[in-house]
């Protein structure tokens, strides 16, 4: 397993792994391919036999640049359960400058909030929630997403 910065080239691949999981909302594919190009250094990929086989999705919010939000992650469906998203995580974490981890993730989604759980123990780091973006705030039904946020990470 390779876990690299995405090129821009790795767009199209990223996005059929969100695609084709079918858990995850599903952003344009040009989304994809403009977070491969510009925001690089705060993404990843994980290869296996040169293909792309997930991905993290992340960016640092102008107001908080030391944190890393992480957007989306994504393992095709072959790979999950091999500690793919956290190595790709803790690649993020080791080569960037940061020192939190933010996302939301849904009270339903029991993988991610393991994952992050798991980043925080692996760092000897406090994970705290806060309400982050509610149902009301979505146009389209969407569950609400509750914030967490991993810190101190150095």
């Amino acid at each position: 397993m390779v876990i690299r910065e995405p090129r821009p080239s790795d767009g199209a691949h990223m996005w059929t792994v969100a695609k084709d999981g079918g858990e995850l909302d599903l952003n344009s594919s040009y989304a994809y391919l403009m977070m491969a190009r510009d925001f690089s250094t705060t993404c990843r990929v994980a290869l296996s036999d040169n293909e792309v086989v997930g991905y993290v999705l992340g960016y640092c919010p102008p107001e908080r640049p030391t944190h890393l939000f992480v957007w989306q992650v994504a393992v095709r469906d072959d790979q999950r359960g091999r500690g793919v998203a956290a190595h790709m995580i803790e690649h993020l974490i080791a080569t960037s400058e940061i020192d939190a981890l933010e996302a939301t993730v849904e009270e339903t989604n029991g993988a991610s909030r393991a994952l992050f759980a798991s980043i925080a123990r692996k760092h000897d780091a406090e994970l705290t929630w806060s309400q982050g973006i509610p149902a009301e705030h979505f146009p389209d039904g969407h569950a609400g997403e509750p914030m967490l946020q991993i810190q101190p990470l150095r």
